[in-house]
């Protein structure tokens, strides 16, 4: 038998971004409407990776929640379910880019796409949260036990996150995040779009 040791190191000009959740927005390709680092943060604590645990992003957009949570844990791993080319295209990037290559992507209409896959232990839903038919098959595809984590940041989205809380239990969270900002000569902090969130476990 022959023992080889390797010892990498970053260079000089390297770009070393950590596992924990909450890598830089500028870390992903995106077109602007990505789950932002403060929230994904939030998002991906709330959704609680373990090893071997598999994930639903349901509207993944540019992959930046289930890009965290692969780095989060070894053995996760995620579908990631998006119908618009160009964000498939950005999360495809995202994924070989950030180290994450068993992301699979599953490009097509939902909930449709949904139906056949591997039941997930944690569900994201990130997109078209005031859709009860897809909350419906994302219900009924989720483990027991497992977790279902929704962020709406629209009025229609967030009334039926109320709903269902009232009807599934678990917790509501309002995220409100601020920034520094110029105004005028002047500096203040500027407010983001205030993200409500729904947690829950199913029995």
């Amino acid at each position: 038998f022959h023992t080889l040791a390797i010892e990498s190191r970053a260079g000089a000009d390297a770009n070393v971004l950590p596992r924990t959740p909450g890598l830089p927005d500028d870390a992903f390709i995106h077109d602007g409407q990505t789950t932002k680092r403060e929230v994904r943060a939030v998002t991906v604590a709330a959704l609680a990776p373990y090893p071997g645990a598999l994930l639903w992003d349901v509207g993944a957009g540019c992959g930046s929640v289930a890009v965290e949570w692969l780095r989060a844990v070894r053995d996760a791993s995620v579908i990631a379910f998006e119908r618009d080319e160009q964000r498939i295209s950005m999360m495809k990037q995202n994924r070989d880019r950030l180290g994450t290559p068993d992301l699979q992507v599953v490009a097509g209409k939902l909930p449709e796409t949904l139906d056949g896959q591997l039941a997930p232990d944690a569900v994201f839903l990130g997109g078209d949260v005031a859709s009860h038919a897809l909350f419906e098959a994302c219900w009924s595809a989720l483990k027991s036990s497992g977790r279902l984590v929704a962020n709406a940041v629209t009025l229609d989205g967030e009334a039926h996150l109320i709903e269902l809380q009232n009807e599934f239990g678990g917790e509501l969270v309002r995220i409100g995040i601020e920034h520094l900002s110029a105004v005028g000569g002047k500096r203040a902090m500027r407010p983001r779009m205030t993200v409500t969130q729904w947690r829950v476990m199913k029995p």
